[in-house]
């Protein structure tokens, strides 16, 4: 059984990670497969945007433990490329110029968690499991802290890593970690909805303006402005050629 199904419906590429025994776990493979598939829908000119979800009950229980054992100071090399890996995933989402939409059910926990915030939009279940349980197993929120704390206030952002408590969602969106809260049964489709809505783009317009998104939310507000000014320049010169 493969970790990751993957399907086209018209313009629309949805993955599924496919380990519903672990309630979607990542271990290696599917991290792999993961990014493997964000980089190949990215370069595919028939898709034009894509949902992130999991199979079974969870949308992903954050990292698969049953792999913490090979992981030991004793075998640097195989701890830095697992980090690596891992941080590539994360990076991924902001990098590929097409729109990705979780939609999350169940458990979104650590990692998890982490995934679901990657994502440009955000649909989950009111009754959602989402938090990051790390210090409760004597383990930190490492690479999953990057997008938490530029996604939401510190204080909320230091509650949810330093709590390790779940919330449902309406604290999610009251925190603005969701998009749209639903029915459990309703975030799929209400997640293939908007992505449905994002691929009616035109797919150029729609890679510059994640892709400005991305670049301004990083800088200053003056350097966000500057860069853009300039894409402004940019689409009113050549719009149309």
């Amino acid at each position: 059984m493969t970790s990751l199904l993957i399907e086209d419906r018209d313009t629309v590429r949805i993955l599924t990670m496919n380990r519903p025994e672990k309630h979607n776990a990542l271990n290696t493979d599917l991290t792999t497969r993961l990014l493997q598939a964000l980089r190949e829908a990215d370069t595919d000119p028939a898709i034009r945007s894509l949902v992130l979800t999991g199979s079974g009950k969870s949308f992903c229980a954050g990292a698969d433990t049953s792999e913490f054992s090979k992981l030991v100071p004793e075998d640097p090399t195989a701890v830095t490329q697992r980090a690596d890996l891992t941080a590539a995933l994360h990076l991924s989402f902001s990098r590929i110029a097409k729109p990705v939409i979780a939609a999350v059910r169940g458990n979104a926990l650590g990692g998890g968690a982490g995934l679901a915030l990657a994502c440009d939009m955000t649909v989950m279940a009111d009754d959602v499991r989402f938090g990051y349980p790390e210090l409760k197993h004597g383990i930190l929120p490492a690479i999953v802290m990057a997008n938490l704390v530029r996604q939401v206030g510190r204080k909320d952002a230091f509650e949810l890593v330093a709590m390790g408590e779940t919330i449902d969602g309406a604290r999610a969106k009251a925190m603005r970690l969701a998009n749209r809260v639903c029915p459990a049964e309703e975030v799929f489709d209400t997640a293939f909805g908007i992505a449905a809505r994002m691929a009616e783009w035109n797919p150029l317009a729609m890679a510059a303006t994640k892709r400005l998104f991305h670049r301004v939310a990083d800088h200053t507000l003056e350097a966000g402005l500057a860069i853009g000014r300039d894409a402004n320049v940019m689409m009113r010169g050549f719009r149309g050629k």
